[in-house]
């Protein structure tokens, strides 16, 4: 093992009750003063002192500054310590790989954005490990236990990554990862980490259940409640690509045929080979079909129709899911364009539920897996227990990861 990353293997230590309210507090609201925590907590001036001396003591909280009041008189604010640590998010795609760090306060500390050209699912999982190695190079990542990893992927992810193309060349990257930083290192479905970022810094921020539909090169949703992924019985949960589709008297549903219907390069195909001559030119991308949509009577139409298709997939969602709200993302499903269709067909098949684009773009799988690390590391210093979709730590056995 790589002996600059010793301290990574330091187990979080035992702390009282009333050390942990402190920590969970600082790390979701930023730095405070203990008369502010004391107020936040409604804890005594003793108990406040002892839970912060507890987490000075371990390092896992520190000095970040001098507050002064209306009168003039200063007090200490007090963030994470260095002890505390920091996360890795990352979104291991298919035309690229993006990663984050951030501390368990949310800062961000490093940021690395590869794409990937014609990259085989073997070729993408190895290149994960040159991109952490580039991660931590650009700040002192040594002097921080590194407290959790995790890879978001296009997959079906479950317990035992059955269903996991190229899982055999997954399995020994994480465990050279582990190995390595000796850190836990996680796997989640890309859309569920859209999901997610999208609940906590996005256009879900304010809502207790929504769904997030991905629409573009293929098609996906995640589900969020109360700020908890429901992935379902084996991780399946969400993959609305599934969907039986098509379904009438004279069809028979075809595999994933709702995703490649509804995916980009479809829309594409079906918009080329109806492309009047007069017109020009057809689309070459689903963002140029959206741009001539102003001005192009074909092009527009196209768009409303795949409006129509997706609102017609959003109703089938919200007969099952009654959502609070709807997300849209993905590179077409982000398209502002889209939203009165969606929003109409949905009022007319099931009943109104707001429809909205997604905020955070290209970001929000990267940035949903940097905030599942968050809460898994901080659940593991707290002494709770978190739940992920898979899981590969020194507790796990040959058995498990190989069965």
């Amino acid at each position: 093992m790589n002996t600059v990353w010793q301290k990574a293997r330091i187990e979080a230590p035992p702390l009282t009750d009333s050390a942990r309210a402190v920590l969970r507090t600082i790390a979701g609201s930023g730095p405070a003063t203990r008369p502010q925590l004391s107020a936040a907590l409604m804890f005594s001036k003793p108990t406040m002192s002892a839970a912060v001396s507890e987490l000075e003591r371990f390092d896992l909280l520190a000095p970040a500054g001098i507050n002064r009041g209306s009168v003039g008189r200063t007090s200490v604010a007090y963030g994470l310590g260095r002890k505390a640590g920091f996360v890795v998010g990352i979104d291991c795609g298919t035309t690229h790989i993006n990663a984050v760090a951030r501390g368990l306060d949310g800062i961000t500390l490093a940021t690395v954005e590869t794409p990937l050209i014609d990259k085989s699912a073997d070729e993408r999982f190895l290149a994960v490990e040159e991109v952490i190695a580039r991660l931590l190079s650009q700040f002192e990542a040594q002097s921080m236990p590194l407290r959790a990893l995790v890879i978001a992927l296009p997959n079906i992810i479950s317990a035992s990554l059955d269903r996991m193309p190229g899982r055999e060349v997954l399995i020994p990257v994480l465990e050279r990862l582990h190995a390595t930083y000796g850190a836990p290192v996680l796997l989640e479905n890309n859309v569920n980490c859209a999901a997610l970022a999208e609940y906590h810094e996005g256009a879900a921020k304010d809502h207790s259940f929504a769904i997030y539909m991905q629409i573009g090169v293929k098609t996906g949703m995640g589900i969020v409640l109360d700020g908890r992924l429901f992935r379902g019985f084996k991780g399946g949960a969400g993959e609305i690509g599934h969907l039986p589709f098509p379904w009438s008297e004279r069809e028979q549903p075809k595999w994933q045929q709702v995703e490649t219907y509804m995916g980009s390069a479809s829309l594409l195909e079906r918009t080329i080979a109806r492309w009047p001559g007069d017109e020009g030119k057809p689309p070459q991308s689903a963002s140029e079909l959206f741009a001539r949509a102003g001005q192009s009577p074909t092009a527009r139409a196209f768009v409303e129709q795949h409006a129509r298709d997706i609102g017609n997939l959003a109703a089938a969602c919200v007969s099952v899911l009654d959502p609070q709200l709807i997300v849209l993302g993905g590179g077409v499903g982000q398209n502002p364009l889209l939203l009165p269709g969606v929003r109409n067909v949905v009022k007319e098949l099931c009943w109104p539920v707001e429809v909205v684009n997604g905020r955070l773009s290209n970001q929000a799988t990267v940035l949903g897996a940097v905030r599942l690390a968050m809460d898994y590391a901080m659940a593991r210093l707290l002494g709770e227990e978190g739940k992920p979709a898979y899981l590969y730590s020194d507790a796990q056995t040959s058995d498990q990861v190989s069965a």
